[in-house]
């Protein structure tokens, strides 16, 4: 039986083609509507790295928000399950102090995600918790969803840390179906009395896959379990063109990292429409402050130099410079502060500043994102990507100083072959130690020389 759906998606317009820019709506119940093609912003713990949430409410856009079941269960008794909340209410939300009209999109694990040493199993996923590596079964991960009643829950897929062989590819999709069977037979199903069913839209994974891989399970998503799920989540661009056209009306959640604007264009034109974007974030921790618009604005007169895509506040150039940190910018960093107080603030690691340039950053990928879909509703978008291709820069520019410190738990382990992420912060004492194993070498029986040589005695 048809079931009402937890949330509706309409696309403006007539129904595009599968590998197609589109514009469309996402209405969640009591929430903020998305307007798509749209970004979805990342948290570290549930929080926008550098902005806190009284911040993010008053001086930014951001109207949506992504986070990883893993950042809260680090602990046996976990205390995000422990939260009291009414039954209109979200525990997750309220833990993290989240506005209850803020959609919020709940997946098992960050991203990007580290690589985990430990393998997934036929039941379980592996997780890099704030304190260890820890087994996530697919049965906890439907109970958390009950427990913290997110908006979106992302289905749990099987995926690999490197290029899968034929037997573990047959894996991934097996699981990933077995999984998704069961989220939505314990979420959704007829035995589920109508009080107790999740009111969280579920989006089905589609693994990074051929097409003739996971050939069965697109066709159950297609018939099987379609009118239990709400939308589909991928992890590759090249996954856009197996979408079935019977699913094509579906919102789809590209799990994506792109390296530059450019790549975000392209997975638009595929049919992409809410993707993430995780450079935004690398960028105000590298301490670039981005500026580009779409469509890209009139080539300079008698300039043939391609524009950077952002400016490096640690360069010694803008010491003195009281200009705004983008020419014409409404954000609140722009409106309130200077290139110079910035470039103060970073030099003295002070972290209002990179508060400041995150802030920025998300009002430039929020225009950005406006001037897109304002671009296919005017039917221009392949004009317009191809004057940005042949105006902008083809990479992000490089920063030449040192961002805040990482957190270990989001960061890539060390192997015993890697150099450190981050330099040693007392080298005095490596050269104290130096000194005391060479006085070592010294014997009872050392003359005058030998000790003048190891820093003991000095001839007069």
């Amino acid at each position: 039986m048809e079931a009402t759906p937890p949330m509706s998606f309409s696309l403006l317009g007539s129904a595009a083609p599968i590998l197609a820019p589109r514009v469309g709506k996402l209405a969640l119940p009591a929430r903020k509507a998305i307007a798509t093609p749209h970004h979805v912003p990342l948290t570290s713990r549930g929080t926008v790295p550098h902005i806190a949430h009284d911040v993010m409410r008053d001086h930014t856009a951001i109207n949506s928000l992504y986070a990883g079941l893993e950042d809260f269960i680090e602990k046996k008794s976990p205390a995000v399950y422990k939260m009291p909340a009414a039954a209109h209410e979200s525990p997750l939300k309220k833990f993290i102090c989240v506005a209850e009209d803020m959609p919020l999109i709940l997946g098992p694990r960050r991203f990007p995600a580290i690589p985990c040493p430990p393998a997934n199993t036929s039941t379980s996923i592996a997780l890099l918790t704030s304190v260890g590596f820890k087994q996530l079964p697919s049965s906890e991960y439907v109970e958390a969803v009950r427990k913290l009643r997110p908006d979106i829950i992302v289905g749990m897929a099987d995926l690999a840390n490197k290029e899968p062989g034929n037997k573990r590819r047959a894996r991934m999709v097996d699981r990933t179906h077995a999984w998704t069977q069961e989220a939505l037979e314990k979420l959704y199903g007829e035995h589920v009395p109508e009080d107790q069913k999740s009111k969280a839209a579920f989006f089905a994974p589609v693994l990074p896959l051929d097409n003739a891989q996971q050939s069965l399970y697109l066709e159950d998503l297609e018939s099987e379990f379609r009118w239990d799920i709400s939308g589909l989540a991928l992890y590759h661009s090249a996954s856009l063109e197996f979408v079935p056209e019977t699913l094509s009306n579906l919102p789809r959640l590209l799990f994506s990292e792109p390296d530059t604007p450019h790549s975000i264009l392209r997975d638009i034109s595929l049919g992409a429409d809410l993707l993430t974007t995780p450079f935004v974030g690398e960028c105000s921790d590298a301490g670039i402050v981005l500026e580009f618009t779409f469509p890209a604005p009139a080539p300079e007169e008698g300039s043939s130099e391609l524009r950077p895509f952002g400016l490096d506040m640690w360069s010694s150039q803008h010491t003195t410079d009281t200009s705004s940190l983008s020419k014409g910018c409404q954000c609140y960093a722009c409106k309130n502060y200077h290139r110079a107080y910035v470039h103060h603030l970073l030099m003295a690691k002070e972290m209002t500043a990179w508060a400041l340039i995150q802030m920025h950053n998300f009002h430039v990928m929020d225009l950005f994102f406006a001037g897109v879909r304002d671009s296919i509703q005017r039917g221009t978008y392949e004009d317009d990507v191809y004057a940005f291709n042949r105006i902008y820069a083809s990479s992000m520019p490089e920063s030449t100083g040192k961002g805040p410190r990482l957190r270990g738990y989001q960061t890539q382990v060390n192997g015993p072959t890697q150099s450190l992420r981050m330099p040693k912060a007392y080298g005095q004492l490596d050269q104290a130690k130096l000194k005391f194993t060479e006085s070592q070498i010294a014997t009872p029986d050392t003359d005058a020389s030998g000790l003048e040589e190891h820093g003991f005695a000095k001839k007069a």
